[in-house]
């Protein structure tokens, strides 16, 4: 999830969160002062009867122009006992006129006139409808809180996308960098302080990184160039041990056994060299390739090769694939997986090469899948295979990565299948 979104999903639930325990509290308050102000009316009303039982003076009648109704009855002395002198309820009332009934508030009191007779009072006044008055607020809320939320995240989202414009260039500038390819600097602004401390410790170690790949390009050039001088003075001795010709047959075959792994540690020593050169972005030129021209050499090529095995090898070219990069890797890429096709094939096995829809296709006969994971890492041999080292597919994988193409691995009806995408 993207950090915006996040801090969107984040807010929305904080002012959901707010907006409740506001319209909560909203209520409740508005109860309370609603219920205090309908109490004092009904004891100012009570008042008013009570003072009118005691001066002995007429009572209100129903319909005077006031909402209020009254109940007066006498009760005895044990009645009193029992009963609050001062309580207030919430009652419904059914009210004749209207033939409804309403909310009221109800205040019930007891006194005393002069001779000592009791009488219970039963003051009451219309007020809110509860459900009524919480749907309201209710409403009310959500539309405030879908406005205040739409107001807020816009508000939010552009200065987010303001301030945020340092973190997006350095991100820009992180997906175009590549190791061992000279980068340009890192984009650093000095109007925030955290950007620019981030801009400058990126460059630091960006620096670092490149001054640690020069070594190592230098130390394996170095090491590379010392070993072929050696290897080259041991191959030159084996031969001249052998064109000697006074040896036993014995002797004969451990110099061949010798020359043979001698040759493999000088292919070694070559295709290490160059697989740390692509990596290190030493290739720099790039030109139009034909991928299905490199195909039928290499095709050619490695037929001629592995004549001995006999294999059926159907080559498609359904459309041109024109890709733009260094032409010694492209061949590196494609002679590789079709190399691969050769060696990793069971005598008169089948294979197919699919060139078409900006792909390239490769697919052998198998017995079982490889490992996904460590298909293409460097020595890994799904099965042990005469002339093969473990680093065809692992330089497959360093040209994809180095211009950004897709290579992926997959066996499905008993067929290996290797699909570079050059789009």
């Amino acid at each position: 999830m993207r950090l915006i979104y996040r801090i969107v999903v984040r807010l929305g639930i904080a002012l959901l969160i707010i907006m409740s325990l506001w319209a909560t509290l909203f209520y409740y308050t508005m109860v309370d002062e609603i219920r205090d102000e309908a109490d004092d009316s009904l004891e100012d009303y009570s008042e008013l009867i009570i003072t009118r039982v005691l001066a002995g003076r007429a009572l209100p009648q129903v319909g005077d122009g006031s909402n209020n109704s009254f109940t007066l009855t006498p009760v005895d002395a044990s009645y009193v006992a029992e009963r609050p002198h001062l309580k207030y309820e919430d009652h419904d009332f059914y009210i004749a006129e209207k033939q409804e009934t309403e909310p009221a508030r109800v205040l019930t009191t007891i006194f005393h006139d002069q001779q000592g007779q009791y009488y219970e009072l039963r003051v009451a006044t219309p007020t809110f409808e509860k459900v009524d008055l919480f749907q309201s607020i209710l409403w009310w809320v959500v539309a405030l809180y879908i406005v205040l939320l739409l107001i807020t995240l816009g508000v939010t989202m552009l200065i987010f996308y303001g301030n945020m414009r340092p973190m997006y260039a350095i991100l820009r500038w992180l997906d175009d960098y590549k190791p061992g390819v000279k980068p340009s600097p890192v984009p650093i602004t000095a109007d925030v302080k955290e950007f620019a401390r981030l801009g400058r410790a990126l460059q630091g170690a960006v620096d670092r990184s490149e001054e640690l790949v020069e070594r190592q390009s230098q130390f394996i050039g170095n090491a590379s160039h010392e070993l072929q001088t050696p290897l080259a003075i041991i191959g030159n001795r084996v031969e001249w041990l052998l064109d000697e010709g006074n040896l036993t047959d014995e002797q004969g075959a451990e110099l061949f056994k010798i020359q043979s792994t001698l040759a493999r540690a000088v292919r070694l020593n070559k295709t290490l060299l160059l697989l740390t050169k692509i990596e290190n972005g030493k290739f720099p030129d790039s030109v139009q390739v034909d991928v299905a021209r490199l195909v039928q050499d290499s095709v050619e090529m490695y037929g001629e090769i592995y004549a001995s095995r006999q294999m059926t090898v159907q080559v498609d070219i359904e459309d041109d694939v024109k890709v733009e990069m260094n032409e010694s890797l492209a061949a590196t890429l494609v002679s590789n997986l079709i190399k691969n096709m050769y060696v990793h094939s069971a005598e008169g096995a089948e294979g197919r090469v699919v060139v078409g829809n900006n792909q390239l296709v490769v697919e052998n006969d198998g017995e079982q899948t490889l490992d996904r994971d460590r298909i293409f890492d460097r020595f890994y041999q799904g099965s042990k295979s005469k002339g093969s080292m473990g680093l065809g597919l692992p330089l497959v994988a360093a040209v994809c990565r180095t211009y950004s193409l897709g290579v992926k691995y997959q066996f499905k009806a008993g067929r290996h299948c290797f699909i570079v995408d050059f789009s």
